[in-house]
This record gives C-alpha cells, structure tokens and sequence, in this order.
C-alpha cells in the first residue's frame, strides 16, 4: 500500500476526508447530502454562481430537497462553490455532470473533460477521482485518465481513479442515495479499494466489480434494457390502439403473473436524463467496434417517435369535433418528465408543445411543480408559466393534453369541465363522469 493510499484510506476511514462534488444537480446534491448526513465535510462545485449562492444562504432549487435540509447540511460544514481552483482541496472529488448527445445522436463529453481538465489542473499525491456520469465503456480509461496523468502523477500510486454510476432515482422517497446498493470499478486494486471504501460509509452496500469498464457498462445495461422495454409497449399501445384493445387493461392483466413478466407502461415519450440518452452511447461505441446494435437503434425509433403519434391523436379528437389542429387551443397537463417531481431533463413535455406550436395550436401549461419553464438546450424558445388549473381554464380549452400524471390532480374536477382530454398515462382511468371526452394516446 503506498503511502498516498495508506493516508487516504486512514482518513476515510475516520470521517476526516474532505469530499469533492462537481455538479450540484440531482444528482450531485443527493450525493452531498449523504455524505454530509454521514459526518464528512462536503465541498460542492457548480459553474452556476446562482446555484452557489442559494446553497450558500441555506436554500435548495430541488423539490426533493428542502430548505432546512440545505440548511442543515451548511451546520455540518456544507460549501458550494464556483471556483474550480479550490480542486486541491478535497481528498475525493465525485464527478456529477451531465453527458449529453450532440445534434447527431453522439456522446457530447464536453462537461466530463471541462471537468478532468480542472481537477488535473489542481490534482495532489493522496486524491481520489470517481467519475459518476454515466457514459460508455472505456470513457474512464481512455478519457478520463490520460487528463489526469497529465499531472505527472501516477495513477494507483499518487492519485487513485474509479468509476461508480449514479442511481438517482427522482422522486421516489423509498430509493435514496444510501439505500441503493452502488457498484464501484476502480482501475486497479487500490482505486477499488478506496472508493469501495469511501461510499460504504454512506450507503448500505457495495458491489464492487473488476474493472470501471465493467461499472461502465453495468449502468448502460441497466437503462437500455428499460428503454428497449418501454419501446416494446409503446409499440404494442400503437398496435392495439388499432385492434381496439386497451393496453393498459393487458398490461394490468399480464402482471398478475408471479414469474416472467415485469410490467412496462406505455407514455407519450421517453424523459429524463437516462433512459432517452444512455443506450445511444452504446450504439455509438459499438459502431467503433464495427458492431450494430439492432435492438437498441429500433427502440429508439420506437420511442422517438411517440410525440409524433400522440399529436396525430390530438388531430384525430379534434377532427372528430370539426376543430382543425390550427387554431385550436391546447394545455398541456404535466412538463416533468415523470410524476410528482421538478425535473424537466429530456421532458416529452417539450417536444410535445413544440409540435403543436409548429402546427399552429395556441399552446399553455400547467405544472404544479414547474411554475416556469426553464431554458431547454433543444428549445430555448419555449418562455411559458404554468396557468392556474381552474374549471374556467379548462373550459376555454379546447383539448387538454395529459402528459405528466401528476398526483396533484384532480382528475375528476379536470374531466368534469375540459371538453376533450388526451390521455397519453391512463391517469384518467378511474374518472366515471365524462369518459366520453377522453381519449387515449
């Protein structure tokens, strides 16, 4: 063990080390929390000086995390801050940005090397780098590393590197960061063992793998076999759509199987960081392989193009009613990309209204936990509030456009006075009254 590893692992150990979060996001800030929680001194790194100065004064910009949380986290030594120069400071830095895809479908690893570049800048004998990020196999190795050894400094022997896949799950209260078991591949016995080491402080168990191509490759697994799933019933949901048959009620039905089946739910498009994104990493590295990824490329044709099919149903109702598409005046129900949060990553919210803004329809919101849309990467245009969900609101609206099945809503009250509801989540599948305007999607 060398001396670097010896020091580090002492100080893991007795909760002295001081932990580096680069990306205050939802899934940088859980990670601060955990480990705040857990009696280490966090120090988080944002490039967002607005995010700094909330944490800062004690306030959160994450529904799932409240202000006294925040609050609390500062009394246990909590730092945030937007001076990347302080790098040399923490004695494990946790790399959270996000990984997003280029315009051509392609890995954009632009946040993931800002970031090595920043902490090789500052990197010291004794530091351990865990990248969290989910990207495609090799991206630790082959990206990651030779920035950091650009040091001049030995990986293994002065600076320790691993890579271990975030499971953040938005959301869900019964999954948090130290309940979920966390896989750690480090790039030799050493980085494994301090990582592994590090995080079974705060969660509850660690699965640690041979390689962090293996923990790499382990997150892809996980989303893609989700994606390719949620394509399957999405295919299936077109399918019977035209056969008359109601998906949701086979679904329900094929579940009561104790073995064989786990239930997938049709939607009006993927969201979130993950599951719209990962599995098109893989494609891309399998293509420098000279390998096709049939499956993955076909469910994300599928799921790509349900926005697309969700706003024919809207067409077809509104036809049905001799309203045009133009014209017609749309709310959209619901900009989260999934239920009960704030997080609007990869939305088919936004997809959704642009389409229909491109048609002509005069297109609103509602979103009880979005009151504003924020600036989206692939549609900066779309500068909305939410409007009151009032019985007047809805009646002036000649579709209401279920996207996000939020539990806020009173589905009853919004079928009673809407005129027409496309219900793209079957969140409407218990209203009695007024199951004459809806129609599924």
């Amino acid at each position: 063990m060398s001396p670097a590893q010896l020091a580090l692992s002492d100080r893991i150990q007795n909760r002295r080390a001081l932990v580096g979060i680069i990306g205050l996001g939802y899934v940088g800030l859980p990670l601060a929390r955990a480990f705040a929680q857990n009696g280490f001194r966090v120090l988080g790194f944002d490039i967002d000086p607005a995010k700094v100065r909330k944490l800062m004064d004690g306030r959160s910009y994450i529904q799932q995390i409240p202000d006294a949380t925040i609050a609390q986290m500062r009394e246990q030594g909590f730092e945030a801050t937007d001076r990347f120069d302080r790098l040399g400071e923490p004695d494990a830095i946790l790399i959270c940005v996000p990984t997003p895809l280029t315009d051509a479908r392609e890995p954009d690893l632009t946040y993931v090397v800002n970031s090595a570049q920043a902490i090789s800048a500052q990197l010291r004998a004794g530091q351990l780098v865990v990248l969290e990020s989910t990207t495609y196999p090799t991206t630790t190795r082959n990206v990651v590393l030779p920035i950091l050894e650009a040091s001049s400094l030995i990986p293994g022997r002065d600076f320790f590197l691993a890579f271990s896949p975030e499971r953040e799950d938005p959301g869900n209260a019964t999954h948090s960061v130290s309940n979920i078991p966390k896989v750690v591949g480090g790039l030799d016995a050493a980085s494994t063992d301090l990582a592994a080491s590090l995080y079974g402080s705060v969660v509850t168990q660690v699965v640690r793998v041979s390689t962090p191509e293996v923990a790499e490759a382990t997150k892809i697994l996980e989303n893609t076999y989700r994606a390719i799933n949620i394509a399957l019933v999405n295919e299936l949901k077109v399918l019977y759509d035209r056969m008359g048959i109601d998906v949701w009620e086979v679904i329900d039905a094929a579940k009561t199987k104790p073995f064989g089946f786990q239930a997938f739910y049709p939607g009006p498009g993927l969201g979130g960081h993950c599951i719209p994104i990962d599995p098109f990493y893989l494609t891309w590295v399998a293509r420098q392989h000279g390998l096709s990824t049939r499956f993955i490329e076909l469910a994300g044709e599928v799921n790509t193009s349900m926005p697309a099919y969700v706003i024919s149903k809207v067409a077809d109702a509104l036809n049905e009613q001799s309203k045009p598409l133009k014209g017609s005046k749309i709310a959209l129900l619901g900009m989260a990309y999934k239920k009960d949060v704030d997080d609007p990553r990869e939305s088919p919210g936004f997809e959704l209204m642009d389409l229909l803004l491109k048609k002509g329809a005069d297109v609103s919101y509602n979103d009880p936990h979005i009151p504003v849309l924020p600036r989206m990467r692939h549609y900066p245009g779309l500068a909305m509030s939410s409007q009151p969900l009032t019985p007047e609101y809805l009646a002036s609206r000649d579709c209401v456009l279920v996207v996000t099945d939020h539990t806020a809503y009173d589905w009853p009250m919004i079928a009673r006075h809407a005129r027409l509801i496309v219900d793209t989540r079957n969140a409407t599948k218990k209203v009695v009254k007024g199951r004459e305007k809806i129609v599924r999607a």
